[in-house]
This record gives C-alpha cells, sequence and structure tokens, in this order.
C-alpha cells in the first residue's frame, strides 16, 4: 500500500481531530443556528459522496449486465441500509438533544453514549473512503487517484465541523477540555480502521466491488436520513440546514468532478 492511499486513509480523520480542537479554541456550547448550519453541510457532503462518488460508479462497474446493470447498487445498496440499521439496534447510544438513549439498555455515561452515537455515524465514512481506494488500486474501476482524493477530502471537510459538534456539547456537559477533544478523536479514530477492514475485504472478494461501493452509499444513507436531516431542521423553523445542506452537496459535487 503506497504512502498516498495512507495519505488518502488518514484525512477524514485529521478532519475529525482538527475539529475536534476546536474545544481549545471557543468557549461555551455551539450556537444552534450554527450547530444546524454544520449539520447540514455534513448532510450535503455525505449525500452528494453516495451517489456521485459510490453508486454512480457501482452502476457504470456493472455496464456488462446491461438493463440489470442497476442490480448490484440496489442490492449493496440495501445491505448497507440493513448493517447500519443493526448497529443501529444492539449498540447503545445516544444523539445530541435526545433525552432518551437508544439500542439495549445499558449502565453507560450520557457522555459515553454521545460520542458512540457519532462513533457510529463514522464507521459508514470509513467504508467509503476504503472501498473507493480498494477500487482505485484494484484496477477493475475507471476510478482515479483524484477520485479517491475527492472523496477523502469531501468527508475530511465535513469531519472538521462534526469534530467541533462532538467535542463542543461533551464540553458543556462537564467533560474537561482535553477529555472532550480526546472523544472526538476517538470517534473519528474509527475511519481508518473501517476504511482498511474494507480495503483487505475488497481484495479478498474483488468480483463484489460494485456492491461494496453500493453498500458504503446506503451505509452513509442512512446516517444522513436517520440522524442528520432530523437534527439540522428540529426546533424553531430555520431554512439555514437546507441551504447548507445544498452548499456541501454542490462542494463534493465540484470536488468529484474535478478531482476525479
Amino acid at each position: 500500500m503506497n504512502s498516498d492511499v495512507i495519505w488518502g486513509l488518514m484525512i477524514p480523520f485529521i478532519g475529525t481531530s482538527a475539529g475536534s480542537a476546536c474545544v481549545f479554541l471557543m468557549k461555551g456550547g455551539l450556537n444552534k443556528n450554527l450547530e444546524r448550519a454544520l449539520t447540514g453541510f455534513a448532510a450535503g457532503v455525505m449525500t452528494a459522496a453516495s451517489v456521485w462518488s459510490l453508486l454512480i460508479p457501482a452502476m457504470e462497474q456493472s455496464a456488462a449486465m446491461g438493463r440489470l446493470s442497476f442490480l448490484p447498487a440496489v442490492i449493496g445498496f440495501l445491505l448497507g441500509i440493513g448493517f447500519l440499521l443493526l448497529l443501529d439496534t444492539v449498540t447503545p447510544h445516544l444523539h445530541m438533544h435526545a433525552d432518551r438513549a437508544e439500542g439495549p439498555q445499558s449502565g453507560f455515561a450520557r457522555t459515553t453514549m454521545m460520542v458512540l452515537a457519532v462513533t457510529l455515524h463514522n464507521i459508514p465514512e470509513g467504508m467509503a473512503v476504503g472501498v473507493i481506494y480498494a477500487a482505485f488500486l484494484s484496477g477493475q474501476a475507471d476510478i482515479t487517484a483524484g477520485a479517491a482524493l475527492a472523496l477523502s477530502l469531501g468527508i475530511a471537510i465535513q469531519n472538521f465541523p462534526e469534530g467541533a459538534i462532538i467535542s463542543m456539547p461533551l464540553r458543556a456537559e462537564g467533560k474537561s477540555r482535553r477529555s472532550a477533544f480526546g472523544a472526538g478523536v476517538f470517534s473519528g479514530a474509527v475511519e481508518p480502521v473501517a476504511a482498511l477492514v474494507t480495503i483487505l475485504a475488497s481484495r479478498a472478494i474483488g468480483l463484489a466491488l460494485p456492491y461494496l461501493l453500493a453498500f458504503a452509499a446506503g451505509a452513509m444513507l442512512y446516517v444522513v436520513v436517520e440522524e442528520l436531516i432530523p437534527e439540522m431542521s428540529e426546533g424553531r423553523h430555520s431554512n439555514i440546514g437546507v441551504v447548507m445542506f445544498s452548499a456541501g452537496f454542490a462542494l463534493m459535487m465540484a470536488l468529484d468532478v474535478a478531482l476525479g
């Protein structure tokens, strides 16, 4: 595995860590409108990445199937949704601003379950980066190093505000700045791990690459619909989340085309 791929896998983690470091620079919690804006932006990036970087390449790889070229993308997409639904069901976690935890009952502290919620969110992002680099390394897909880098950069850009969104509320919950920063870094550390595991799995089952691309897309869109869109829309009506969703989507789309 060359250094470019290693950097590609680490860039999203660096984005999360940099965002988590905001806890050392900012006092108090995040403004509600700012939090909505950041969440909407992240949702837009993830949606665009799922379509342009994952689902479309999955169908292009299956072009030899003719009218059934959509089949691997549909199957992989639904399996990705099912995988995140399973993780959501079996892992105790607490979304930001929620009063009740989801998943099985546990004795975990509130802050621990908040970190677990973000960690669950980051798994599909790591898988997405891993599978796009696996496609690049395999040489089977028409995916360039630039296209892989575009996805990695896009995820890193939306990970920066996500890092702040996890560390700042933890600070507001009473955690020290170091603890809040460490929790944010931990939540992002799952991404390079998930990416590496996905690359290894892709090499073992190379023929399944279209399914894995769509699988990662399904997992990411599950997070967008189940978590990010409700969070950007909660409370008093505001168009901030929608505007920033559009900005994130446009940025990721532009990155994919410009670098791909």
